[in-house]
């Protein structure tokens, strides 16, 4: 959407709204301010998410860092485990 419709739409908004009663007027402001904190509410829930899957994503990939390394090193122990055996049997 352009803003020359965008500005058209709000324009007519602003129109309709000044068209009706005070009273109505007044419940509309209401709403309106529901959902801009709503809204804003949402979006500082979605920041809070964002950030805890930033920190899901970085603490598994240490763990999954953490994983091959102790993999690494059990397959280092066990090859030192078999060759210490060969050398006992000998």
């Amino acid at each position: 959407m352009d803003d020359s419709i965008l500005e058209n739409n709000c324009t007519d908004a602003v129109k309709k709204i000044d068209a009706i009663s005070l009273h109505l007027r007044i419940e509309l402001s209401l709403l309106a301010n529901c959902a801009d904190n709503g809204h804003g509410r949402l979006i500082e829930s979605l920041s809070h998410l964002q950030k805890s899957l930033d920190d899901l994503r970085a603490a598994i990939k240490y763990q999954v860092f953490d994983l091959e390394a102790t993999r690494r090193e059990n397959s280092d122990l066990m090859t030192l485990l078999e060759e210490n055996n060969r050398y006992e049997n000998q």
